[in-house]
């Protein structure tokens, strides 16, 4: 593998790395029950909030923690109004992502194109100088690796502990946890702001070191969050899974940019947005094995390729959390 692809291929973990927090915040949340529809908004905000805190304090870790802040303030609206006042779930996640998202670009005016520090690369010794694998994984920055640690713990953390498998339960079957000692909607609001402090975590992952400063509407980063949310449906609510999307898409991007060249005839905007519709397509194929009427095209196939894309369908199948988005009563 020549150097440019193996770069290239480096800059696609560190792509990935934003969307990787925002798509795994967001399973969390929805585990627990609650539909936060804000991750576009929230990112973009906490992209201005957290350049903004960093450029006036010198502090990369300041900006990080003002982004994780933002997102679990954002989170917390959405708690309040979903679980308190058992508002819609769905429209009061809209609305918000189109506040946070104009708020951002007023309050962001301010620091239109200013300089501001980066999260800088940090090699890993020994690992960093392996053949191959070493210039991929481990010659990235600090929220790279972080990235890589928080998809096993996530991962680990639902579906190998207790209070994963409860909340699990909180998700599912939000009756039978309360009947054993679980308190559903506290704990909603804990994974809820959970998860909406690491998705504010993806913003500040842009304008800090993926797409250093902050440039207003011209970022690039809005629609990342609906993204974000389609690659949440595409990973089953399972981190692993969730981790293979997001890499897809950084990959799909990154693919746009190294193919442009080779296709003079198409417009670069037509590449540039493809990795969107491609990801809509993806998510599409999840779904569609539950259709009606792909069982009846199936039947009418050779019985060697009908059960080949039965289970093709089948392993790309995935189900919501049964309480997903539904209000619970605690008595």
């Amino acid at each position: 593998m020549d150097s440019a692809t193996l770069l290239g291929l480096a800059g696609v973990l560190a792509a990935a790395a934003p969307v990787l927090f925002a798509v795994i915040g967001e399973t969390i949340t929805e585990r627990a029950g609650v539909i936060n529809l804000s991750v576009n908004g929230t990112i973009l905000l906490s992209a201005m909030g957290g350049f903004a805190v960093a450029v006036n304090t010198g502090s990369l870790l300041l900006g990080f923690l003002a982004g994780a802040l933002i997102g679990a303030l954002v989170a917390l609206v959405i708690a309040f109004s979903s679980i308190t006042l058992q508002q819609s779930q769905v429209a009061v996640g809209f609305v918000l992502a189109l506040v946070c998202r104009d708020l951002s670009y007023f309050l962001g005016n301010p620091y239109m194109g200013a300089s501001g520090p980066r999260l800088p690369s940090a090699p890993i010794p020994l690992l960093g100088d392996l053949p191959l694998i070493g210039p991929l994984f481990f010659r990235q920055d600090l929220l790279t690796y972080l990235s890589y640690v928080l998809i096993f713990a996530a991962w680990a953390y639902i579906f190998k502990t207790r209070p994963g498998l409860m909340l699990q339960g909180i998700g599912e079957r939000p009756a039978a946890a309360f009947a054993r000692g679980a308190d559903v909607n506290r704990l909603r609001y804990l994974y809820t702001v959970i998860g909406g402090a690491i998705i504010g975590i993806a913003g500040p992952a842009y304008s800090l070191s993926v797409k250093a400063g902050w440039k207003g509407t011209i970022s690039g980063l809005d629609g990342i969050g609906w993204i974000a949310l389609s690659i949440t449906i595409f990973g089953g609510w399972n981190p692993l899974r969730a981790a293979f999307g997001a890499y897809l898409f950084a990959l799909l991007q990154w693919l746009g940019l190294v193919l442009q060249p080779s296709l003079p005839g198409i417009p670069s905007q037509v590449l540039q947005v493809a990795p969107f519709p491609l990801m809509i397509l993806t998510l599409l194929l999840v779904n569609i094995g539950n259709a009606e009427w792909v069982e009846r095209a199936l039947a009418r196939l050779p019985e060697n390729t009908r059960h080949a894309l039965a289970r093709l369908l089948r392993s790309l199948r995935a189900a919501p959390p049964a309480a997903l988005g539904v209000p619970f009563e605690q008595e």
